[in-house]
């Protein structure tokens, strides 16, 4: 039976647009909303089959006024990145539909697959799932496109970091003069942008860790092309924020580990951690809130605020 009142949740040009995109005698049965975006509406659609069966889909809608002005460049980024990573290997939703400039729909949509698994935010089994993650990146930097993606977009400058209440100003500073220099040469590598344990789904048997998979790679609206060191650099300072700056610290040597290959001077690896750790300073409210819907009701504001300060602390400790 259809459930009128959750397909009615989405918005009535959308639903049209979904249907058009269905296979013939295929139908939407219900919608349910998925937690945890940042930029954009997510809900899962339970699809019903001409065989009695169900296949799930997943539609990906930016509301926010700041957002839908960007979404054209972020949808068209991932509609080229999962049609890219179509037989790679690399656990990506397949295509199902985009409409980037919202001709058909009332707001900028995409449709996909729906994958299996989850996001796991909490710190048990965590040294196996940042072996898993690093083994991951690997293969995703191993992929080769025949016309690469724009050139990564850098997330913070000198004078937008923001320096949090009673942090180390001394490593502050000198952290931000790192910034300041020109970017090191890199050999360029296909970049997810925001790969980090929120984009991430695995399927973690209770009984045990041994049979633990990565099941799904989400949210390719920044691919890029870029340098290795600034996908595990993002990777790091999520880890960090969420586990402890140790576990940020550890994810370059997972990836190396794993068979990744990151920049040999370690001023040109410094540069690449810092610039993303101090990205991380404008955003810390707008990444802590879903980690907090999620369950994690210990990371507030200033508990994140406090782990990026001995994250950013211990970089620059580095030095000496």
């Amino acid at each position: 039976m259809i459930n009128h009142n959750e397909v009615a949740a989405v918005r009535p040009l959308t639903l049209a647009w979904v249907s058009r995109h269905l296979k013939v005698g295929e139908w939407i049965v219900k919608t349910e909303a998925l937690h945890g975006g940042i930029t954009a509406e997510m809900r899962r659609l339970t699809i019903g089959t001409r065989d009695g069966g169900t296949r799930d889909l997943v539609l990906r809608t930016f509301v926010d006024p700041f957002y839908v002005e960007r979404a054209e460049d972020g949808l068209n980024r991932e509609a080229d990145a999962l049609a890219l990573l179509t037989g790679t290997g690399v656990p990506a939703p397949g295509l199902a539909a985009v409409d980037p400039t919202a001709e058909h729909c009332e707001y900028p949509s995409l449709l996909m697959t729906h994958l299996e698994g989850r996001t796991f935010l909490d710190d048990e089994g965590l040294e196996t799932r940042v072996a898993l993650l690093a083994r991951q990146l690997v293969a995703i930097h191993a992929v080769r496109p025949a016309e690469r993606p724009r050139e990564y977009v850098a997330l913070t400058t000198a004078g937008t970091v923001v320096i949090p209440k009673g942090a180390d100003a001394a490593a502050w500073y000198a952290a931000i003069n790192v910034i300041r220099r020109p970017p090191p040469r890199y050999e360029g590598r296909f970049l997810h942008r925001d790969f980090q344990p929120g984009n991430v789904l695995f399927d973690m048997p209770p009984a045990g860790l041994a049979g633990a998979r990565i099941t799904g790679v989400v949210d390719w609206a920044a691919a890029s092309w870029g340098p290795a060191d600034l996908d595990v650099a993002h990777c790091s300072v999520n880890l960090a924020l969420l586990h402890g700056p140790a576990w940020g610290l550890r994810f370059p040597e997972a990836y190396e580990e794993a068979g990744g290959v990151l920049a040999t001077d370690a001023n040109e690896r410094l540069y690449w951690q810092v610039r993303d750790g101090l990205a991380s300073s404008e955003e810390v409210q707008q990444v802590s809130q879903p980690w907090r819907e999620a369950g994690r009701t210990d990371l507030t504001t200033r508990t994140v605020e406090e782990r990026l300060d001995a994250y950013v602390t211990a970089l620059m400790d580095t030095l000496d």
